[in-house]
């Protein structure tokens, strides 16, 4: 039982040690004066004309949400399939309610126009 966890404290402590390592190596190796061509804002090779800070609609927001919690699902879909017939009854009973709960929120998101592009 112990040799399981040496595995993860293995696994953290390389997920912990190969970011600083990396961000290490490029700190060192960086380019220390980047010169001003180096300093100047960068949007494509173009520079900007006219104010950069844009307010987008909070309709594309929820948009991205609705669309984020339906891939969620789908994820959670297609691990259950894998297991359906080892789960059982309650297992089904239980997805139901989750769809159940995803259908009653889109339907609040549907009436409330968030799928709507404008």
């Amino acid at each position: 039982m112990l040799q399981e966890f040496g595995n993860v404290g293995l696994l953290l402590i390389v997920a912990l040690v190969f970011p600083l390592l990396a961000l290490g190596t490029a700190f060192l190796l960086r380019p220390r004066d980047p010169g001003v061509e180096k300093s100047l804002p960068y949007e494509c090779g173009v520079d900007t004309v006219g104010t950069t800070w844009v307010q987008f609609r909070a309709s594309y927001f929820l948009y991205a949400l609705v669309f984020v919690a339906f891939d969620v699902e789908t994820v959670f879909l297609y691990l259950w399939a894998i297991k359906f017939q080892e789960l059982g009854t309650f297992a089904f009973v239980e997805m139901f309610i989750f769809l159940s709960i995803l259908l009653v929120g889109l339907g609040y998101a549907w009436k409330k126009g968030a799928l709507e592009w404008k």
